[in-house]
């Protein structure tokens, strides 16, 4: 393969995982655009984001035996496709009812964006040069969450909220026409007998609910109180069920629509876990940085966008470092340790903010999550599939999206629903503090009263105005210390799974060996 049409592969890859990523953020910072525009409440427009989600997750662990039963290239075009019309009807839905439904069917798009993306481009390159190709791809899933707040920014803040969804258009049809022109289809794709596929329905039908019901589970939870909620209850009962027969059934049949056969392979387990934990701290830091920075601070959805800009720009600088260095032997877990140190420093370091803390000071958590975000996800794309035969690819890099997605959904539920039980701690402990008889809090009421009577207002209003005045700086100061401890989560979320560190290979990518492979897989 020429080195131009090798370069145009990657990015033609490249960018539709990006955009794919882009869209699982965008819409974050547009959901109050999208529902008084629509007429919705925020609660209801939440479920924009909930449908695409639920739909990727779906897909993704399928995409190995979609692109089987299709042919790769046939399914990855028509993916590109499916995710290019349906981003056309987001933009032009007049109801909430049609843009969920119309995100839902992006989402089912979106799903071969990711995992058909990393195995095309791991057959651009032979074994030995994948720890580069990792690097690149890797790139790309620390641009696209990254990039999705900004440009969700700059839309809302500039134009209209339609324009998240159209700017997906163009992109589309570039990647679509790359993607027939240059991806090439595998001997073994141009006659596929669909006759001889045995189609795993019990499968398929068990992890849709299954992975359906969790994402719901872990998306609505705190929004419909967890376990208060019947339809919580019985979600969390059918994902218990489905995924448990899942499980069952596609270790026991011959024909598995997802082949969980291949986690006996101890790299990809492990790996697998610290996949989890590293899209835990992924998605968790990007969910909480824009959040706390708007509603404590007072950014503009701009400026939360931008303020997660350099951690993005030393990722993308570091990863194709990270390739060639492993490339050149040096061992995955030394990067992979690394990792999960900045990691730590970045939760801790960022929870040492205050409520004059400016752009300034998250600077230095943004580069220790961006240094972590890249010496996780390189080496472990590279270490989840290293000892995987060829056939087996496609299963393991499915399932190692499929984790990182789940361990982001899970990072989101669990500090969403920590911070507003932090919160109502937090404001009651400070509230406790707050008492009539104490000096401080009466001169401060009166100073408040005061200052408002100065400016015309009459005593009684002026004494309630300062009460409520004093009951909002105690709800901000109670919503910071809550953020702050969703920070030291992250740090102590990180601690709590370095143990499983002891258990990946401590080996150097042996070329010689990667060559061998590279030779009888052609």
């Amino acid at each position: 393969m020429s080195s131009i049409r090798k370069a145009v592969i990657v990015i033609t890859v490249i960018t539709a995982a990006i955009m794919e990523l882009i869209d699982t953020s965008i819409v974050n910072v547009a959901l109050a655009q999208i529902s008084g525009n629509l007429g919705a409440t925020i609660e209801d427009a939440s479920w924009v984001i909930t449908a695409y989600a639920i739909a990727n997750v779906i897909i993704i662990p399928m995409t190995g035996f979609l692109a089987r039963f299709f042919g790769r290239k046939n399914y990855y075009f028509t993916s590109i496709i499916i995710f290019t019309i349906a981003s056309y009807m987001c933009g032009q839905s007049g109801s909430l009812a049609m843009l969920v439904t119309w995100r839902f069917i992006q989402g089912i798009g979106g799903g071969a964006l990711l995992s058909t993306s990393q195995s095309i481009l791991y057959d651009t390159f032979d074994p030995p040069q994948r720890p580069m190709a990792s690097a690149l791809f890797g790139m790309g899933i620390v641009l696209g969450p990254t990039i999705g707040p900004t440009l969700g920014g700059l839309i809302v803040d500039n134009y209209a909220w339609p324009l998240i969804f159209d700017i997906n258009i163009p992109i589309g049809i570039a990647a679509a026409f790359l993607t027939w022109t240059f991806i090439e289809q595998k001997p073994e794709e141009r006659n596929i007998d669909k006759r001889s596929f045995q189609i795993d329905y019990i499968g398929i039908a068990s992890l849709a609910v299954g992975v359906g019901a969790l994402q719901y589970v872990l998306e609505r939870g705190e929004t419909d109180d967890w376990f208060q909620s019947s339809s919580i209850i019985w979600l969390s009962i059918t994902a218990v069920v489905a995924l448990g027969l899942f499980t069952y059934w596609e270790l026991t049949t011959e024909n598995p629509v997802v082949n969980l056969k291949i986690l006996k392979n101890r790299n990809l387990a492990v790996s697998n876990i610290l996949t989890f934990t590293c899209g835990f701290g992924l998605f968790a830091s990007v969910f909480i940085f824009p959040v706390l920075v708007q509603r404590v601070l007072g950014y503009t959805p701009t400026e939360a966008g931008f303020g997660l800009v350099p951690g993005a720009i030393v990722a993308i600088l570091v990863m194709p470092v990270i390739g060639k260095s492993m490339q050149s032997g040096v061992p995955p877990l030394l990067f992979v340790v690394m990792g999960f140190i900045f990691f730590i420093l970045h939760g801790y370091t960022a929870s040492q903010a205050n409520p004059e803390a400016g752009s300034a000071f998250f600077f230095w958590p943004q580069i220790f999550r961006g240094l972590g975000t890249a010496m996780l996800t390189v080496p472990l794309i590279n270490q989840a599939v290293s000892g995987l035969k060829p056939h087996e690819l496609p299963y393991g890099i499915a399932l190692t999206n499929m984790i990182r997605q789940l361990g982001g959904a899970f990072g989101i539920a669990v500090m969403n629903t920590f911070i507003n039980r932090r919160m109502a701690i937090h404001r009651s402990d400070l509230v406790s503090n707050l008492r009539m008889d104490d000096p401080e809090t009466v001169q401060r009421l009166q100073a408040t009263s005061q200052a408002l009577m100065a400016k015309g207002t009459d005593y009684l209003t002026a004494q309630n105005a300062s009460l409520k005045i004093l009951d909002l700086t105690v709800q901000k100061q109670s919503m910071l210390l809550s953020y702050l401890d969703g920070f030291l989560l992250i740090s102590i979320f990180f601690l709590a799974v370095s143990p499983f560190l002891l258990f990946t290979s401590t080996k150097k990518i042996d070329t010689q060996t990667l060559r061998k492979v590279s030779e009888e897989s052609h």
